[in-house]
C-alpha cells in the first residue's frame, strides 16, 4: 500500500489498525485519527454519565479526563505526544517563574517558538506537503489555550479592574491554575486531537459542574434547576459530520485544486469557465474541515461542555466552543462574515491576544501572528498577506457602497446578491496557496489572474475613505454619551445592551 510503500507517510503512531487502512486505502495516520475521536466520542458519553459532577469530585474529573487524553495522543502519534508534554510543561514552568506582570509575553514568545521549530522541522525535515494527520495539528491548539491563559492570567491579577474590556473581566482568571488544571486544560480527551480551543475559566468551570457561572446568572439559575441533555445536539452533529466527510470522499477527486494551474486548462478554458472551476475545486476542499470540526464539537457536547445557555424560545443553545456555522459560512456575503464563521475559536484567540491589544496596525498584525501559528509553508503567509488587502477593500467597500443600497428590500437583495458572489470569489482566490503550500505554483495562479484581486484591492482601498480603527471607536463612544438619556427601565436596558454592542 502507498503508506508501506513512501517513508514520508508512516505512521508515528500505533500500528494496530494496519488492516483496517488496507481495506480502506486510507493512510494509517488518519484511521487512527478517526478511530480516537470516535473513541472520545463514546468516553465522553461515559464520563457524563459516570463521572458527573454530582458523583465525583474535580480531582478525578481532571485526571481522568487527562490520561485519557495523552492515551488517545499516544495511539495517534507515538512518542511525537511527548511534545504535548515538554510545550506544556516548558510553558507553565515560565508562568510560575516570571511573575504576572511579563509572563504573557513570554509564554506567547516561548509556545509559538516551540511550535515554529516543530513545524519547521516537519515540513522541511521530513514530509514536505503530506496532507495527512501530524502531531503539530494538536500543538497549535495546545499552542492557542497556553498563551490565551496566559494573557487571562495577567489580565486577572497584575491588571486593573478598570482597564479590562467586558470580554476581559468575563475570562480574566484571578488565582494561577495548579499542575493537573493546567494539564487538564491542555490535554484533555475531548480536545487533544482537534481541539477547539476554549477559555480557562469555562473549562473549569465544566469541571466543577458549574457551567456559566461566570457568564449569565440567569440561564446560571435555569441550569441548576434543569441540566439541559445535549444529546440531540451530539446526533445532530455527528449526522452533519459523517455526511461531510462522505461529500469530501465523493467529490476531493473530481474537482482537484492543482488543475487552476495546469498549463492546458490556462490555455483553453474561458476566463468565466476558469472562475466557476475555482469556486468548485475550493468549495470541495472544506467539507473535510466541516467533519473535523463539527465531531470534535460533539464530542465535547457529549462530555457536557459547551452548553451556551438559552435561546429567546428556552430551548438550550450547545454553541459556547462550536468552531464554524456551516450555512453562514457558504452564503457570506462579506469577508468578514465569512471569516467571523470558520475557525471561529482561532478568530476568537487572534482577537483576544492579538488584535485588541495591538496599539498599531492591529489587521495586519493579526494576520501575521496568524500565517505564523499556521505553520512554516510559504503559502500559508502569501494567503494571510492577501488576505490583508482584501480584508481592508472589503471593509472600504462596506464603509462606503453598502449605505446606498440599503434604502429598500429589493436594492438589499441586489447588493447581496452581487457581495455573495464577490466574497466567494475573493475567498477562493485567497487561499489557494493556503492549498498549494508552494511559492512557485502560488505565483503561477495569481499570474494567470493577472494579480487581478491584488490590484483592484490595493486601489479601492486606497481611493475609498475609512477611518482608522481607533477614531470609529472614539466617534461611537460620543455618540452614545450624546444620546438623549431615557429614564424608564426598558430605554436604560436598551443603552445598556447597545454600549456593550458597540464596546
Amino acid at each position: 500500500m502507498a503508506a508501506e510503500d513512501n517513508p514520508s507517510t508512516a505512521c508515528t503512531g500505533s500500528s494496530l489498525l494496519q488492516p483496517v487502512s488496507e481495506i480502506t486505502n486510507l493512510p494509517l495516520d488518519q484511521v487512527n485519527f478517526v478511530v480516537c475521536q470516535l473513541c472520545a466520542l463514546l468516553s465522553a458519553f461515559w464520563f457524563r454519565l459516570f463521572l458527573h459532577p454530582s458523583k465525583t469530585s474535580p480531582f478525578i474529573r481532571h485526571v481522568v479526563a487527562t490520561l485519557l487524553g495523552l492515551y488517545f495522543a499516544l495511539f495517534c502519534f507515538g512518542w511525537y505526544a511527548l511534545h504535548f508534554l515538554l510545550q506544556s510543561g516548558l510553558t507553565y514552568g515560565i508562568m510560575i517563574l516570571t511573575g504576572v506582570e511579563h509572563m504573557h509575553k513570554y509564554c506567547l514568545l516561548v509556545a509559538l517558538s516551540y511550535l515554529s521549530l516543530c513545524q519547521i522541522t516537519r515540513v522541511y525535515v521530513f514530509d514536505y506537503g503530506m496532507y495527512s494527520a501530524d502531531f503539530t495539528g494538536p500543538m497549535m491548539v495546545i499552542t492557542q489555550k497556553i498563551t490565551s491563559l496566559a494573557f487571562e492570567i495577567h489580565d486577572g491579577m497584575a491588571r486593573k479592574e478598570e482597564s479590562l474590556t467586558p470580554g476581559q473581566k468575563i475570562l480574566a482568571i484571578r488565582r494561577m491554575p495548579s499542575l493537573l488544571e493546567y494539564f487538564s486544560y491542555n490535554c484533555n480527551f475531548m480536545g487533544i486531537l482537534a481541539g477547539p480551543t476554549s477559555s480557562y475559566n469555562d473549562y473549569i468551570a465544566f469541571i466543577e459542574g458549574d457551567p456559566r457561572r461566570h457568564r449569565d446568572q440567569e440561564a446560571d439559575r435555569k441550569l441548576r434547576q434543569s441540566e439541559p441533555s445535549p444529546n440531540t445536539e451530539v446526533v445532530r452533529k455527528v449526522a452533519t459530520s459523517f455526511f461531510c466527510l462522505l461529500v469530501f470522499l465523493s467529490v476531493c477527486k473530481v474537482f482537484p485544486v492543482e488543475r487552476n494551474i495546469d498549463d492546458d486548462f490556462i490555455a483553453t478554458m474561458p476566463f468565466y469557465a476558469q472562475v466557476v472551476y475555482l469556486y468548485l475545486s475550493m468549495l470541495t476542499t472544506r467539507p473535510k474541515y466541516y467533519f473535523v470540526w463539527t465531531l470534535a464539537d460533539a464530542i465535547n457536547n457529549a462530555a457536557g461542555f459547551g452548553f451556551n445557555g438559552y435561546d429567546s424560545d428556552g430551548s438550550p443553545r450547545w454553541d459556547l466552543i462550536s468552531n464554524l456555522r456551516i450555512l453562514n459560512i457558504e452564503l457570506a456575503t462579506s469577508f468578514k462574515v465569512f471569516l467571523d464563521n470558520w475557525n471561529i475559536q482561532t478568530a476568537h484567540w487572534l482577537k483576544r491576544v492579538c488584535y485588541e491589544r495591538c496599539p498599531y496596525h492591529p489587521t495586519a498584525a493579526t494576520f501575521i501572528l496568524s500565517a505564523m501559528w499556521h505553520g512554516a509553508y510559504p503559502g500559508y503567509y502569501l494567503t494571510f498577506l492577501t488576505g490583508i488587502v482584501i480584508t481592508l477593500a472589503a471593509r472600504a467597500v462596506r464603509h462606503n457602497v453598502r449605505p446606498h443600497f440599503l434604502q429598500s428590500p429589493a436594492h438589499k437583495l441586489v447588493y447581496d446578491v452581487i457581495t455573495w458572489a464577490a466574497t466567494q470569489i475573493a475567498i477562493c482566490y485567497t487561499v489557494v496557496p493556503f492549498v498549494l503550500l508552494s511559492v512557485g505554483p502560488s505565483i503561477k495562479f495569481y499570474r494567470s489572474w493577472y494579480f487581478s484581486l491584488h490590484i483592484g484591492c490595493v486601489l479601492l482601498a486606497v481611493a475609498l475613505p475609512v477611518k482608522p480603527r481607533h477614531h470609529r471607536l472614539k466617534d461611537r463612544q460620543k455618540n452614545l454619551h450624546q444620546e438623549p438619556v431615557q429614564h424608564h427601565p426598558e430605554a436604560t436596558d436598551s443603552n445598556c445592551s447597545q454600549k456593550e454592542k458597540n464596546t
